[in-house]
């Protein structure tokens, strides 16, 4: 099996995922998985869509990520694996990835701040007199 190249994007966090056949080691930036998230919660965040596909340690990953938080780079990660295993076997684990919602992109972003108020939606206190 050659690298699979997939893309996936979070808020502001955009992560190119590189996967391969290996033994389960995952690179970030250099990194590795538990250097780079010390949450555990990040990390199985990351892990997601490996554990609903049972391919554990299957798969070499270097992802690199850009942007954002740590929180938006688990989850713009999340979905670069999804795209790149559904892209390596479609018919084996797109249903999987596609039921627990890993292949849907959220496209939820920070609303503009606008101006004449202090946020994008809080306005300063009116006063009558």
């Amino acid at each position: 099996m050659e690298q699979i190249h997939a893309l996936g994007r979070r808020k502001a966090a955009v992560a190119r995922v590189y996967l391969a056949a290996g033994t389960g080691e995952i690179l970030i930036n250099g990194r590795s998985l538990d250097s780079y998230f010390a949450e555990d919660s990040l990390r199985y965040i990351v892990n997601q869509p490996f554990s609903v596909t049972n391919t554990e340690g299957q798969f070499d990953l270097k992802v690199n990520v850009v942007g954002g938080g740590i929180k938006g780079q688990a989850e713009a990660i999340r979905l670069g694996i999804a795209r790149a295993l559904c892209e390596a076997d479609k018919e084996a684990y797109r249903s999987a990835l596609k039921a627990a919602g890993f292949l849907t992109r959220d496209a939820r972003e920070v609303e503009r701040k606008k101006p004449g108020q202090p946020g994008a939606r809080r306005r300063f206190q009116f006063s009558k007199r």
